[in-house]
């Protein structure tokens, strides 16, 4: 496809043992989304951002306003299903 656009169909946060673990199902992934999501998220959990503008970032659509990317450490992909 020509486009960027990318069809999110599970976005969800849970404690596992002592991790925090975030999983994400999508149709594709452009590069660094999934890192620029969780820092946004961060921010977000931390009270930097407010839940609405985290809204406000993703139908904006441009990268610029979201937050610090989070850094690849401790990230990790668990699954390829095509």
């Amino acid at each position: 496809t020509n486009h960027k656009k990318c069809q999110v169909f599970e976005s969800s946060w849970r404690w596992e043992n002592d991790f925090l673990i975030y999983r994400i199902a999508a149709n594709r992934f452009l590069h660094g989304m999934v890192r620029t999501l969780v820092g946004t998220m961060i921010e977000v959990g931390r009270g930097r951002i407010k839940p609405e503008q985290f809204t406000l970032i993703l139908l904006a659509r441009d990268r610029n306003q979201a937050g610090n990317t989070a850094p690849a450490r401790g990230l990790f992909l668990e699954e390829v299903i095509y």
